[in-house]
């Protein structure tokens, strides 16, 4: 059975809807949303991210939830917990990750979702640790990290094997944030998280 978070204060992460594609496919359309990535997708190619994502929640009964703004905006991006698929000194793993449209930036959005999914990954789960990845000069993502409470691993830091040798995105660093340092109050969100069907 898939599960998703609680809604914050301001927020619901939930199952994706079909009506959901279209905004999807143009947030991943957008050069600013996608400046850390290696390019920006066609309508198609967002349309098969989110089949893989589908299949991530079929596979795990968890993953990247569709983020809505109750009242305001039935979607906005998504946030949650994914598997990373390729190999790295830090895999097999699980990552919480977060992907907005740039008209929801700046109003914490992406921390606040983030603290629910940790939550999720650390209530429901009992995962002992979760950790999250960047492009090394991402430094939104990076300060959203900060935020919750993860702390970077500096002898972490790896080469993406998915993008070539002398790409400007190879260098990521890496987050980490243990379920024992959430317990101490890292990252916690303010108004609990508890699991619902």
């Amino acid at each position: 059975m898939t599960f998703a978070p609680a809604p914050t204060a301001r927020l619901i992460l939930r199952p994706w809807r079909e009506e959901d594609l279209a905004p999807f496919a143009a947030l991943n359309a957008d050069p600013e949303v996608m400046e850390y990535f290696p390019r920006t997708l066609t309508r198609a190619e967002s349309d098969n991210v989110a089949e893989a994502i589908a299949a991530h929640f079929d596979a795990h009964g968890f993953g990247l939830w569709a983020v809505e703004v109750p009242g305001v905006a039935p979607f906005i991006g998504f946030t949650g917990l994914s598997v990373p698929r390729f190999e790295a000194p830090f895999t097999p793993a699980v990552e919480v990750g977060w992907r907005l449209a740039r008209a929801w930036w700046g109003r914490g959005y992406a921390s606040e979702a983030a603290r629910v999914a940790l939550a999720f990954g650390f209530e429901t789960l009992a995962l002992d640790e979760i950790v999250s990845f960047t492009a090394a000069g991402n430094l939104r993502s990076r300060r959203v990290m900060q935020r919750i409470g993860m702390h970077e691993d500096v002898p972490g830091a790896f080469d993406h094997p998915a993008l070539a040798e002398g790409h400007p995105l190879r260098a990521h660093v890496l987050y980490r944030l243990a379920r024992a340092d959430w317990r101490r109050g890292s990252g916690r969100p303010v108004d609990g998280a508890a699991a619902r069907p």
